[in-house]
């Protein structure tokens, strides 16, 4: 089984952003999902909905962005 970042999508209330993907990122983002289904068992219905859930992941172990944080008094939301 792959050890993978992210686990099983939990249903939230988005606030929606539009932008654009290099078309190799895209690609790697549909095969990513598509590990992901297997290894979760769900269905990811459309690989743009990983996005959030990869950047908040990436933003909480972010070490830097957290010391960051801490020095700044900055909170999350």
């Amino acid at each position: 089984m792959t050890k993978l970042k992210l686990a099983a999508l939990e249903d939230d209330k988005p606030v929606k952003v539009s932008f654009e993907l290099p078309a190799d990122v895209h690609r790697q983002l549909i095969a990513y999902a598509e590990i992901l289904a297997r290894e979760t068992g769900k269905p990811v219905s459309d690989p743009v909905k990983l996005l959030p859930h990869m950047i908040q992941r990436f933003m909480a172990t972010d070490r830097g962005f957290a010391k960051a944080r801490r020095q700044h008094g900055t909170t999350p939301t």
